[in-house]
């Protein structure tokens, strides 16, 4: 089946795996744009909300359930939920998992490559095959120093509060480096994904919040 997935893609993007991955990404983003809108239309909402949740927290403290539906209220007032900028997550899942196991696929991306690096193997196998200094080294290389510079460009996007516990505003910002982490260990071509979607994620994400929602 994945073989078979994986051939169509490709053909329709004139037998280049390597472009059938960015249009692939491209299209996943722009299948979730709506969602995304709606992510970044919460974010600025619970900005504007911010004293009013504040207050909330302090005077139901000691009671999480009046708290949470005091909150939902809320939110439901600016026709939002709390729980809106989940679900682009959510959303991702199921695509993170096709790329995945096209990436990890024996057989899938057997023949292709991205400027003579092969797209179904890891560094640490390209590595192995061509020497540390090659051709296809330096295209995986490329890939994660890229993938490294949107991460610390998306790290920079993120707003972290003072009412966030200190340790949990340090996750945070490390959270888009797992991106990073991701590249290093899979085949280039889930790196190729993770690079394009992060990209356009962090670029998306400056364009909406510069303009109202």
């Amino acid at each position: 089946m994945i073989d078979s997935l994986v051939t169509f893609v490709i053909g329709m993007s004139g037998g280049s795996a390597a472009l059938a991955i960015v249009l692939f990404t491209v299209a996943v983003r722009l299948l979730l744009l709506p969602l995304n809108v709606r992510q970044a239309r919460t974010v600025k909402i619970r900005e504007r909300l911010a004293p009013k949740l504040r207050e909330l927290r302090k005077r139901h403290a000691r009671n999480p359930e009046r708290l949470a539906r005091e909150t939902s209220a809320l939110f439901a007032k600016e026709g939002s939920s709390p729980f809106a900028g989940i679900l682009p997550m959510l959303a991702q899942l199921p695509f993170m998992w096709l790329m995945y196991r096209m990436a990890t696929h024996p057989t899938a991306l057997a023949g292709h490559d991205l400027f003579g690096a092969p797209l179904g193997q890891q560094v640490a196998g390209i590595v192995a095959n061509y020497g540390l200094i090659s051709g296809p080294v330096l295209v995986f290389v490329l890939v994660i120093l890229l993938v490294t510079a949107v991460a610390w460009l998306s790290a920079k996007q993120i707003k972290v509060t003072e009412e966030q516990p200190e340790l949990m505003r340090k996750i945070v910002k490390l959270l888009p480096y797992g991106s990073v982490l991701a590249t290093l260990v899979l085949p280039l071509a889930a790196g190729l994904y993770l690079l394009v979607s992060t990209a356009w994620a962090t670029g998306e994400r400056a364009v909406l919040a510069s303009r109202p929602l």
